[in-house]
């Protein structure tokens, strides 16, 4: 019965893990929309950004070398939360409303912004978290 049911534990993480990170996308959007409005795809920049400094952050401790984890942690942070939480799919479709739009400032502002401060947080998650276990580059980075 063990044996069997150990099948399931990948699956089991990473869909609850899913189901938190589209929630958690979802409420988060609709605060963010509330606050900030929808003229702009503020809530989409936000979770991408926000997604890639946890990314970053909890790669790094998950993956690091020098601390264990269970597999399943990994799974239900990295694959389900992470993996449902930020959609590069809805920056894509909102790139290309806004140029449909004729918003070319709009557009170059969200895309650039996406990628450039993205790539920042994932850098600063990485190194908050080497920070907080001083942990040297024993992982992908």
């Amino acid at each position: 019965m063990v044996k069997g049911s150990a099948r399931f534990r990948p699956i089991a993480a990473i869909s609850l893990g899913a189901i938190a990170g589209s929630l958690s996308r979802y409420y988060l959007g609709l605060g963010i929309a509330n606050i900030l409005g929808t003229q702009f795809p503020y809530s989409t920049l936000i979770v991408n950004i926000t997604g890639c400094l946890m990314m970053g952050f909890l790669a790094t401790i998950l993956l690091s070398k020098s601390l264990r984890f269970y597999p399943d942690l990994r799974l239900f942070l990295l694959t389900g939360f992470l993996g449902s939480y930020t959609t590069f799919s809805s920056y894509e479709l909102e790139s290309i409303t806004l140029l449909n739009e004729q918003k070319l400032g709009g557009f170059g502002v969200y895309w650039a912004g996406s990628f450039l401060l993205g790539f920042v947080a994932l850098k600063g998650g990485i190194f908050i978290a080497r920070k907080s276990l001083k942990i040297k580059n024993n992982t992908q980075s």
